[in-house]
């Protein structure tokens, strides 16, 4: 499958993940996100009113924010995620329907693998790209070790990226991170300080930037 959203997401290496905020606040972090330069952003289905929020997000940032679905665990959530209008799908988990599904519908499906047999079966059912996760857990280093024999596997990581190990992992064959409560920060939100949490995107932001650069020199 030729996927459109993933050259985007090369260019902006970055998914910002919403998860277990409270409704009512979707709205505005997402304002807060796409204020600090975030294109891409990730409601996770365990989130209260996750499938409204994909398709007022949709309707209201349209060409402006990419939208997409995570912790879609079976088939029945992604379609339901397809329907509200998520324009890619990440799992945390290999699901074999779910992959097929999404091929079958030509939407971005980027599954969570932590194996090279996971990663390499994933690429095979046609995933664009593959999650690897917990990448926090697993080392930046990891990265490197499995892209060496698998270099035409795209990844993302995410599960604990936070500004100290971000550009290892990009600089390690990553297109992209998934940033979550290093980025999102719950008391942030609790607090309604969403100048704060733009300000927070923005590093990130400009951490990306400088990707490659050390690797330049």
């Amino acid at each position: 499958m030729t996927s459109r959203l993933l050259p985007l997401l090369k260019e902006e290496k970055i998914i910002a993940i919403i998860r277990g905020v409270s409704q009512d606040s979707i709205q505005p972090i997402a304002e807060a996100l796409q204020s600090g330069g975030m294109k891409f952003l990730e409601i996770t289905m365990n989130t209260d009113g996750a499938l409204a929020a994909i398709a007022k997000l949709r309707e209201t940032y349209e060409n402006r924010l990419y939208i997409g679905a995570g912790t879609v665990l079976n088939l029945e959530m992604a379609k339901e995620a397809i329907q509200a209008g998520a324009q890619y799908i990440i799992s945390p988990h290999l699901n074999e329907q779910v992959i097929a599904y999404c091929v079958e519908q030509g939407i971005d499906v980027w599954p969570g693998t932590m194996t090279p047999s996971e990663m390499y079966r994933a690429y095979q059912l046609g995933a664009s790209a593959v999650k690897v996760f917990p990448v926090g857990t697993l080392g930046a280093n990891y990265i490197k070790e499995v892209k060496a024999p698998l270099p035409f596997i795209e990844m993302i990581a995410t599960g604990g990226v936070n500004t100290k190990n971000m550009m290892t992992i990009l600089n390690n064959g990553t297109i992209a991170v998934g940033l979550g409560g290093n980025l999102v920060d719950k008391q942030l939100v609790q607090q309604k300080n969403y100048d704060e949490l733009t300000k927070r995107a923005r590093m990130f932001v400009e951490l990306a930037k400088g990707v490659g650069s050390d690797a330049a020199k």
